[in-house]
């Protein structure tokens, strides 16, 4: 197992990081953080310009073949640019879970309308508390002539005001009780594929940290045909497992790449800070949190790409997969504290470039499960 980045991969990160540079600035984050859309269009579709939208779906389904690792490359770059907009629940989450459940049709349509940038397909996934999506189980439906009536709520769906398709679990066996009332992922639970605009569907902005596009999507009889269905009724879990696990590396990715920009913030402001005659990075007390930082981002990176690497090779990764994300969710946490006590009391004001880390960093520490969800997941692993 070679950890090393290849020549195409390095090229990738140059490139990428030279292109959010440029394309997008920290004035862009701002400015979309209080915008209605929560993402830049034009920035969407030079994105899918550049085969990034569908980096790692296939060629015959309009992406580039890229590997995992490949993905986890781009996103760590994406995390030090806080791009903003639905390319983790869209171009991962859902597309990955439509190349597993979708029929060859579905995904020759849809699989290359998201690498291109013309589809937005959000999810709500997952039993509660996992982080895939929270809530998904708040869905019941139930079989009517020609398809099934969808009834309930969904939690946390981003950016679900701008998507052409929600990508949802619902019950259908009928014994998991009211809807609404937690249950258990697992037999009986179906993946569903309905277009955001259906009568019946409506989508209610939450409250959020760093304005990101969050919502309560309401199903009131909502009819759906019986192609709605993806891989089977009652045969969600197993495909939402093997998504899941691509979109919580991508996530670390993500951190890890955002923590890393946070220790070259502060790094560069302990040499230039003089404080008491000196540069507060000739402070011991100073030089320690930078350093434990980069032994920090370092180590997640490097369980970040040996999840991605048994991804790429097919082995089984649901222990990596969750040793990487709770490395990864411990990681925000240390880079988050590391950059307001070295910037002090400026870091908390909002002209302040790391108030907007910050922000990010608690969405992305519980999204897909946080460090103790993922701890207690392999707690259970070494329990079997």
């Amino acid at each position: 197992m070679d950890l090393g980045l290849s020549e195409q991969q390095q090229i990738l990160r140059q490139t990428a990081r030279e292109f959010l540079e440029g394309e997008c600035p920290i004035s862009l984050v701002r400015e979309l953080e209080g915008g209605e859309e929560g993402y830049s269009l034009s920035l969407w579709k030079n994105m899918a310009d550049l085969d990034w939208l569908g980096l790692a779906l296939p060629p015959q389904y309009g992406g580039a073949g890229g590997s995992p690792v490949d993905a986890v490359v781009l996103f760590e770059e994406m995390g030090r640019a806080l791009v903003p907009g639905p390319i983790l629940p869209s171009c991962v989450m859902a597309a990955q879970t439509l190349l597993r459940a979708a029929t060859e049709a579905q995904k020759a349509d849809l699989l290359s309308a998201i690498a291109r940038g013309d589809v937005i397909v959000t999810t709500a996934l997952g039993e509660p508390g996992s982080g895939l999506a929270g809530g998904g189980l708040g869905l019941r439906a139930a079989p009517d002539s020609g398809g099934y009536v969808i009834d309930g709520a969904l939690l946390f769906v981003p950016y679900a005001h701008r998507a052409d398709y929600i990508l949802c679990v619902a019950e259908t066996n009928g014994r998991a009780g009211d809807v609404g009332q937690p249950a258990k992922a697992g037999e009986g639970d179906t993946l569903f594929l309905v277009e955001a605009g259906s009568p019946g569907v409506t989508a209610n902005l939450l409250d959020s940290v760093a304005g990101y596009k969050q919502h309560e999507v309401l199903f009131q009889g909502v009819t759906v045909r019986e192609e709605a269905v993806l891989g089977g009724v009652g045969q969600a879990s197993g495909y939402l497992v093997e998504a899941g696990d691509w979109a919580t590396v991508m996530q670390c990715a993500e951190i890890v790449g955002r923590a890393e920009k946070i220790l070259e913030m502060v790094v560069e402001y302990a040499k230039n800070r003089v404080q008491f005659g000196r540069p507060i990075g000739s402070f011991q007390a100073v030089q320690h949190r930078c350093a434990d930082l980069r032994v920090g981002v370092d180590g997640a990176r490097l369980v970040t790409h040996q999840a991605a690497w048994k991804l790429a090779e097919g082995l089984p990764s649901s222990t990596d997969v969750s040793m990487a994300k709770a490395c990864a969710g411990s990681l925000s946490r240390q880079a988050v504290a590391a950059g307001h006590i070295i910037f002090a009391g400026i870091a908390f004001t909002m002209e302040h470039d790391m108030q907007l880390y910050t922000m990010r960093s608690k969405i992305a520490e519980a999204n897909l499960g946080d460090t103790d969800f993922h701890l207690d997941r392999l707690s259970e692993q070494v329990r079997l």
